[in-house]
């Protein structure tokens, strides 16, 4: 199967607000019933101004700009994620993948997600994206 080359410097990036609606799909989906979570009062207590996002939600932002850099033929094959600070439910985050490096069908990306508009960065890490099947 031909693969697009991919090409260091191609960037992808899209912006979303973290709503209450998707708060409640992600509880559902990962079971997490942590009070910063899913209690905007225990959060409260806890120093939030809200309910804090999922990070893997937020950080999931970022799959969505692999997967149109890697295209229909590639998949994630690895990813390291840092949380550097909290996202709260109704903020926006940018999130962002650029190629960094190209070796053979596989490529290494930079993945960062920023509040907006303030540019605070809430999640930065790499992922490589490899062919979904070899040959």
């Amino acid at each position: 199967m031909s693969h697009a080359p991919l090409k260091p410097g191609a960037v992808f990036a899209f912006r979303k607000t973290m709503t209450v609606a998707e708060q409640a799909m992600f509880t559902g989906i990962s079971g997490n019933l942590g009070g910063l979570y899913v209690d905007a009062v225990r959060a409260r207590k806890a120093g939030a101004s809200n309910m804090v996002a999922f990070e893997l939600a937020v950080g999931g932002l970022a799959t969505t700009c692999l997967s149109q850099l890697g295209g229909p033929t590639r998949r994630i094959g690895s990813i390291a994620l840092n949380f550097a600070a909290p996202v709260i439910v109704g903020e926006s985050v940018e999130a962002k993948a650029e190629i960094v490096s190209v070796a053979g069908d596989d490529a290494v990306c930079r993945v960062t997600c920023t509040l907006s508009p303030s540019g605070a960065t809430v999640v930065d890490g790499t992922a490589t994206l490899v062919p979904f099947a070899k040959g």
